[in-house]
């Protein structure tokens, strides 16, 4: 009886989760069973894809942000409740540029950041270009990564409609430039990577370099998109790191 009237007391931790490139919000959806019942998972759909295909893609990594921005700003300026965003491969970035546009606009800040499957943003990389290769090359490049179902390559219909958002995708997250910040990250972070991935743990340990919070590291088996083979486990952590410290 005790433990049910405190949680039925316990305040509500929003989560935002952003995708990888060419992903929806549905590749959340499954977390929902294994969050705290105090957890409220909140994906972000971004545009041209699930509820919001019929919207156009976005031309800059800037204006991406922005959308988040506007779409969850009202859930995160209420004071009632706290929140955090976990972000995974370029969902990462975005979470990262997205908690710096949240100070700006001088509203309520995240608990904790979750940086899932990405580098630090300070690593200076050659990036390859990838958005710009024909599509056979472009397929076979995803495919190298881990990143395309056999459903979608053998579905010409559906690989039709999946190429061009995970192009755009690619192409604005190449076009990315990170920018040095007066100010660190206030909140704690957790960083949570594939040992498969070809990501080093020198740039993974980077992350640490840009937050005055607490700092942890998480390792998976598993490649780049680890995420989709280890929803009880990250489900675990971010119980662990958002309710039970």
């Amino acid at each position: 009886m005790i433990i049910r009237l405190f949680i039925s007391y316990m305040q509500i931790m929003i989560l935002f989760s952003i995708p990888y490139a060419g992903g929806s919000a549905t590749i959340y959806y499954k977390w929902k069973q294994y969050l705290h019942s105090s957890i409220e998972l909140k994906p972000v759909e971004l545009k041209g894809r699930g509820k919001r295909f019929d919207e156009e893609l976005y031309y800059t990594f800037d204006e991406a942000v922005n959308d988040i921005l506007f779409n969850i700003k009202d859930m995160i300026s209420d004071s009632s409740c706290d929140y955090a965003i976990y972000g995974h491969s370029m969902g990462s970035i975005l979470a990262y540029e997205l908690y710096y546009r949240i100070c700006e606009m001088e509203i309520k800040k995240p608990r904790h950041l979750f940086f899932s499957g990405y580098q630090a943003p300070d690593i200076v990389e050659k990036k390859e270009d990838i958005h710009g290769l024909a599509d056979d090359e472009f397929i076979e490049k995803l495919i190298e990564m881990g990143g395309m179902e056999e459903e979608v390559i053998s579905n010409k219909e559906l690989i039709s409609t999946y190429l061009p958002i995970i192009r755009n995708d690619f192409k604005i997250i190449e076009a990315y430039k990170y920018k040095e910040k007066k100010e660190k990250i206030g909140c704690d972070i957790s960083i949570l990577y594939g040992k498969e991935d070809d990501i080093t743990l020198e740039e993974l340990l980077q992350w640490k370099n840009h937050s005055t919070g607490k700092f942890r590291m998480y390792d998976f088996d598993g490649d780049h998109f680890f995420i989709n083979n280890h929803i009880e486990d990250i489900t675990t952590i971010i119980n662990k790191e958002l309710v039970y410290r």
